[in-house]
């Protein structure tokens, strides 16, 4: 089942195309990829994607299934993001705030879950420290944590092992794969074309003329 479809979709910014005429769909279950080199619109894309842009053309429809509450969204980390000023186990529990509702309170449950996500991530051992004091590689697994939390059903990743070793790469690569095993749809941006090939259950790449691969 499409989670979304696009058609005949133009994105840019301003008045600027970068992309058009794109015509793919993501279906429940996929994990999918994004690929293209620098300035080929996979951000835009996505953002697109996500209603934080308006195409320039063409449409997106969108199943019902396509719960905004139940998406967990990790862009790129940014400077102000390294420096944050709380510990990793209020960020990652951070998460769940949009499941309080009306409620300014965290449930037994919330909790429970950001529990299992630190251990997922392998980063409960330092829950209480500073995240500003951690690694770039830890400080991206606490974000992955904290988008856990709020993903119920699809994940959104822009470059999610940006500026990481190998080593680190495919060990985020593989904690992906295993999520998507278990039903959560992913849509991921990557430079990385063999990881891609790798894991990806389809792959846009993005260029002077697009192309859906697989």
């Amino acid at each position: 089942m499409a989670l979304l479809k696009c058609k005949n979709l133009c994105v840019g910014y301003g008045s600027k195309v970068i992309q058009k005429n794109l015509n793919f769909s993501v279906e429940k279950g996929d994990y999918f990829f994004i690929i293209g080199e620098n300035g080929s619109g996979k951000s835009t894309l996505m953002k697109t994607m996500l209603g934080f842009r308006k195409p320039l053309g063409g449409i997106i429809e969108y199943s019902k299934e396509w719960n905004k509450k139940g998406i967990g969204y990790l862009p790129q980390t940014s400077e102000i993001q390294k420096s944050f000023p709380a510990t990793v186990w209020e960020i990652v529990l951070s998460g769940c705030q949009a499941s309080l509702g009306l409620f300014p309170f965290y449930k037994k449950a919330d909790v429970e879950k950001a529990k299992a996500n630190l251990e997922l991530l392998g980063i409960q051992h330092f829950a209480k420290k500073s995240f500003k004091e951690l690694s770039g590689g830890q400080q991206q697994r606490v974000l992955l944590a904290r988008t856990l939390c709020a993903a119920s059903s699809l994940l959104i990743l822009d470059e999610p092992a940006k500026g990481f070793d190998s080593e680190i790469t495919e060990i985020m690569y593989e904690l992906l794969y295993n999520l998507n095993k278990k039903g959560i749809t992913v849509i991921t941006i990557s430079h990385d074309l063999e990881a891609a090939k790798k894991y990806g259950t389809r792959i846009l790449k993005l260029g002077k003329d697009w192309e859906l691969v697989k």
